[in-house]
């Protein structure tokens, strides 16, 4: 029987991991490192009922945690239901406690990934709520980050915090700053974690449980797409002077000082791959940022073990890098350089979005990777024709047209209906026609860069000899870029002798792996 080992979700056999483009490695240490966090939250099943207790502002008689069995392992978070048993509080009645999975977002190579992810979640939450109201998220109870610092709803605070709240806003209203409307006080419990305390979201279902059933049928799409339109558009009527994520301090105060934190930038750190962007780095102009982007996929072909797998694979790699590099220009516009900078929900995915019977859009959750980024990167979802973005080519191609236009449709009717004063549909329509579309796509997904750039940049400016170009324009990526591959090509070796060696060692045991995930 072929020997498989276990990933977090399913297993791979020997072959399927040398085929990898990604680190198979590392995605092998994650099912440990889940059962160890996992392990880590039930002994501390006693210290989660009273973090919750102190963000409900209810005994813990009136609620009770989750079963292990209805604990969600989500991509980066661990999700543990809370329900409300006592009816007379006036409190949704479930609720749930996120713990970000350390070992999903870069905390061990990138110590204070964590407290990043949290502090931009929920800044985004309480911004999006303080200036978007229409715009339907779950409400934020509570939230602490490791340490001992917490926050909880100013609703749910007894009334000598809510007094204390009171004269803080006022103190701090002196210095211009705005307070944000949770009590901020120190835990004794969980000090090690961050965590976010939400209402459960009780109105409609994941678009994705209807999307396979339902995606063909014109009515529930068009309602889909404008609410997607209304919501896209609610945020970019709100401008911004940089790009960045919004942060919040120790005091409960909102600033736009983050790094624009996209899943991009924390996929890579988890892969113990730097993307030298600081915490603290904002961008007031289009192309640093974007030139950032792209160093961010040089560092993946430089530090990632198995980012190259021979030497036609490494020319055509660097060539496309350097390529995108060079084309930057022709595909950002000078006169949008400084702005509109705008919100964008990065993660937008048929996951993150509930819809009642008829696709309308009742809530969006997990708004983690929401940052502020140039109005030239916002475009339509990439799913909405069901395919993956280096998936959509030839015929899949036109179906995607089909789609996008469609959408377009309904953008163009939603912001007429708005009677705004600025053309967002114009910009996004110059991007589809000028392929900034693909250029920006390319931009966020490392392991489809070269397939966008070959199957929808390349050819815009030469339909020739690929092989040539490759061979012509890789030396260009930086010096000694034939040297680097050949190094690369061996590195590509021992790592594969290192996965083989652990499918070997996994054979002798006489196992299929399964004790690595226990």
């Amino acid at each position: 029987m072929e020997t498989t080992l276990p990933l977090i979700k399913g297993k791979i056999t020997l072959q399927e991991a040398l085929e990898e483009d990604n680190d198979i490695l590392q995605e092998l240490s994650l099912p440990k490192k889940r059962f160890d966090f996992w392990l880590y939250l039930f002994k501390h099943r006693s210290e989660i009922t009273e973090i919750v207790s102190r963000h409900l502002g209810i005994p813990k008689a009136s609620f009770r945690v989750g079963e292990v069995e209805e604990w969600i392992h989500g991509s980066f978070n661990a999700c543990i239901p809370i329900y409300i048993t006592d009816r007379s509080w006036n409190l949704p009645q479930r609720a749930i406690i996120r713990f970000p999975l350390p070992y999903k977002v870069g905390e061990t190579f990138q110590p204070g990934n964590v407290d990043e992810k949290l502090r931009c979640e929920a800044a985004t939450y309480l911004w999006l709520q303080r200036n978007c109201p229409a715009i339907p998220t779950p409400k934020l109870l509570g939230f602490g980050f490791p340490g001992t610092q917490s926050f909880t709803a100013l609703e749910n605070e007894r009334f000598y915090n809510r007094i204390l709240w009171y004269f803080r806003r006022a103190t701090l209203w002196i210095s211009g700053d705005t307070l944000s409307p949770y009590f901020a006080h120190p835990r004794q419990h969980l000090l090690d974690v961050g965590y976010l305390v939400i209402e459960h979201v009780s109105e409609g279902k994941m678009l994705s449980e209807s999307w396979d059933e339902h995606r063909h049928d014109p009515n529930r799409r068009m309602n889909l797409f404008r609410d997607l339109s209304r919501i896209m558009l609610s945020l970019a009527k709100l401008p911004l002077p940089r790009i960045g994520s919004w942060t919040i301090d120790n005091r409960g105060i909102l600033s736009l000082t983050n790094r624009p934190l996209t899943f991009l930038l924390h996929q890579l750190e988890n892969n113990q791959i730097p993307t030298d962007i600081p915490r603290d780095l904002t961008y007031t102009s289009v192309e640093p940022y974007l030139l950032d982007l792209i160093a961010c996929q040089d560092n993946r072909l430089r530090h990632q073990p198995n980012a190259i797998h021979d030497k036609a694979d490494g020319e055509d790699q660097l060539a496309a890098l350097t390529a995108m590099r060079a084309l930057l220009p022709k595909f950002t516009d000078r006169n949008l350089r400084h702005g509109p900078f705008i919100t964008t929900l990065t993660d937008f995915h048929q996951s993150n979005i509930f819809v009642d019977e008829n696709w309308h859009i009742t809530c969006l959750i997990d708004l983690e990777w929401s940052c502020i980024r140039p109005i030239e990167m916002l475009s339509p979802p990439s799913w909405i024709s069901n395919r993956h973005i280096d998936g959509i080519i030839d015929t899949h191609l036109a179906d995607y047209t089909a789609a996008h236009r469609e959408f377009m449709n309904a953008f163009e009717h939603e912001e007429r209906a708005l009677h705004s004063s600025d053309s967002y549909t114009r910009i996004l329509w110059k991007g589809w026609n000028t392929g900034r579309f693909w250029y920006a796509q390319a931009l966020d997904c490392p392991s489809a860069l070269y397939a966008l750039f070959l199957c929808h940049i390349q050819p815009r400016f030469d339909e020739g000899d690929t092989d040539q170009f490759s061979r012509v324009v890789m030396p260009y990526w930086d010096l000694d870029a034939e040297v680097f591959i050949e190094r690369k090509v061996e590195e590509q070796r021992l790592y594969h002798d290192r996965v083989r060696e652990m499918f070997g060692t996994a054979s002798l045991k006489g196992g299929d792996g399964k004790g690595e995930g226990r």
